[in-house]
């Protein structure tokens, strides 16, 4: 088992100090959120706003599947301490 975490930390280490900044917008998206933060509008506000609901699914659909795989656990250990 100590081993496994030892692997683990050192492929976490190797890819955390390999990695390059980068910018991740594509072209139409950049000058879109450039030209409304020059002209006021608010239209960064809305690219904001969906870059963060993208970002917020993936993590609220594991938290959900965490939840419910807990709650199976759960009832199947009380199970099994009940006919014990």
């Amino acid at each position: 088992m100590k081993k496994v975490a030892v692997i683990f930390l050192f492929m976490i280490l190797i890819t955390v100090s390999s990695s390059n900044n980068v910018n991740a917008q594509c072209a139409m998206c950049t000058v879109s959120a450039e030209q409304s933060v020059k002209n006021g509008n608010t239209q960064g506000k809305g690219l904001n706003s969906g870059i963060l609901y993208l970002l917020a699914i993936p993590y609220l659909l594991i938290s959900g599947m965490g939840v419910l795989w807990y709650i199976k656990y759960r009832k199947r250990t009380v199970n099994y301490a009940e006919n014990v």
